[in-house]
C-alpha cells in the first residue's frame, strides 16, 4: 500500500514539475480520471510528442508518442491517451491559447493554435530596423484574447547606441503593457524574463523571423539548444531556424514555448482583444456626441477632435478600422464554411433517405 501511495506521489510530483495545476486536475477528474495525462512538447505531422516526467521532456527517457489525427492539439496542451495508448483521446480544457487564423490555402476560416496553457507571452521585436507598431497592434490583440499576460521585448540592444527612441515608439502602442529591452548577446534583460517562469509557469515567444528569438532563448536556457542563423543583410529577415513549436525546459523550473517565425499575424475571431489593444481609441469614442458615430465627419466626434488636437495619430484609427473589417470578413468566411459543411452533410445523407423510402414503398 505504501508503495502505491509513493508511486502516485511521484507521478503527481512529475506532473507538477511540467506545469500541472488544480485547473487541469479538476478537468481530468471531471472526465473520470482516465489514462495518464501527459503534456505535449512537440507536434509533427499527425503525431504528438508528450511527456509525463521531466526526464521525458529533456530527452533522458523515451517520451510518449501519440497519433493526433482528428484532435485539436497544440504544444503545451495536456492530453489523455486512448486505452491502447496509440492516440490522443482527450485534450484537457486550456487555461490559455495563442490562436490565429490558419494561413493555409483553403483553410482561412480555420483556427490555428500556436501554443496552449501559457502564462506569459513575449512579443519579440528587434532593434536595427524601424519598429512596427501595426504588427504589434495585431500581436497584442491575439495576446489579450489568448488569456496569457503579454509583455513586449525589444531585442538586439547590443546593435544600437540608444534603444530608447524605438522603445518609446512601442510604448505608445502597448498602452501599459511592459516593454522590456533585452540582448541574447550581452545578457541584458535575461534575468527579468527568466524570473517570470518561476513556479513552473510557461512562457511563449512570438515574433517574426530574424528578431532574435532563438538567440534570446539560448541565453535564457544557458545552452545553445536551438539552431540560429545569420539574418540576411538585404532585408534583415532571418531564415526559419525554428521549424516547429517546441516546449523547452528552463533552468531550475518553468517552461518556454518557441514558435516558428510568423511573418503574417492573421487575427482569429476576437473576444475583447481589439478593445483592449485599442483602449485609447475606444475611450475617445465614449466622448462622441452620437452613439452611432462613424468617426468620420459627424459633428461632436471625440475621435476626430483628438486627431485634430494631435492627441491621436489618424493612422491608429485606420489600423483599428482595418482590423474590425478583417474580423467581420472572417466571420462571413466562417459562416459560409459552416453552411457549406452542412450542405455537404445533407448531400451525404440524401441517398440513404432515398433508399429507405424505396424499401418502404
Amino acid at each position: 500500500m505504501m508503495g502505491t501511495v509513493g508511486s502516485v506521489s511521484a507521478v503527481a510530483k512529475g506532473r507538477d514539475r511540467l506545469g500541472w495545476s488544480v485547473v487541469f486536475e479538476t478537468a481530468w477528474s471531471e472526465l473520470g480520471r482516465p489514462g495518464d495525462p501527459a503534456r505535449v512538447t512537440r507536434l509533427d505531422r499527425g503525431w504528438s510528442t508528450a511527456a509525463r516526467t521531466l526526464e521525458q521532456a529533456v530527452g533522458i527517457d523515451e517520451p510518449v508518442r501519440l497519433r493526433n489525427i482528428g484532435a485539436d492539439v497544440a504544444v503545451g496542451d495536456w492530453i489523455v491517451p486512448s486505452d491502447d495508448g496509440e492516440r490522443v483521446e482527450h485534450v484537457l480544457d486550456r487555461t490559455s491559447a495563442f490562436t490565429r487564423r490558419a494561413s493555409f490555402d483553403g483553410m482561412r476560416a480555420v483556427a490555428h493554435t500556436l501554443a496552449a496553457n501559457i502564462d506569459v507571452v513575449y512579443l519579440i521585436h528587434a532593434l536595427g530596423t524601424p519598429p512596427s507598431p501595426r504588427r504589434l497592434e495585431r500581436e497584442l490583440v491575439l495576446a489579450f484574447d489568448s488569456g496569457a499576460d503579454p509583455v513586449v521585448v525589444l531585442t538586439k540592444t547590443d546593435l544600437v547606441d540608444d534603444p530608447e527612441p524605438a522603445r518609446d515608439a512601442l510604448v505608445q502602442v502597448a498602452l501599459g503593457v511592459p516593454v522590456l529591452l533585452a540582448s541574447g548577446i550581452t545578457g541584458e534583460g535575461i534575468d527579468a524574463i527568466r524570473d517570470a517562469a518561476s513556479g513552473n509557469r510557461t512562457l511563449a515567444f512570438l515574433g517574426a523571423s530574424g528578431v532574435g528569438k532563438s538567440t534570446l532563448i539560448n541565453a535564457l536556457v544557458g545552452d545553445a539548444i536551438l539552431a540560429t542563423s545569420e539574418v540576411r543583410e538585404a532585408d534583415h529577415r532571418g531564415r526559419h531556424t525554428t521549424v516547429a513549436a517546441e516546449l523547452v525546459p528552463m533552468p531550475g523550473e518553468g517552461w518556454m514555448i518557441d514558435t516558428p517565425g510568423v511573418r503574417a499575424v492573421s487575427l482569429w475571431l476576437s473576444g475583447d482583444g481589439i478593445e483592449r489593444a485599442f483602449a485609447d481609441v475606444f475611450d475617445l469614442m465614449d466622448h462622441c456626441r452620437f452613439r452611432d458615430c462613424k468617426h468620420d465627419q459627424e459633428p461632436g466626434c471625440g475621435v476626430q477632435r483628438a486627431i485634430a488636437d494631435g492627441v491621436l495619430d489618424p493612422v491608429r484609427l485606420s489600423a483599428l478600422e482595418a482590423l474590425i473589417e478583417e474580423e467581420e470578413a472572417l466571420e462571413k468566411e466562417q459562416k459560409a464554411r459552416l453552411k457549406a459543411a452542412d450542405r455537404r452533410a445533407k448531400d451525404r445523407r440524401r441517398p440513404e433517405v432515398a433508399e429507405f423510402d424505396g424499401m418502404r414503398d
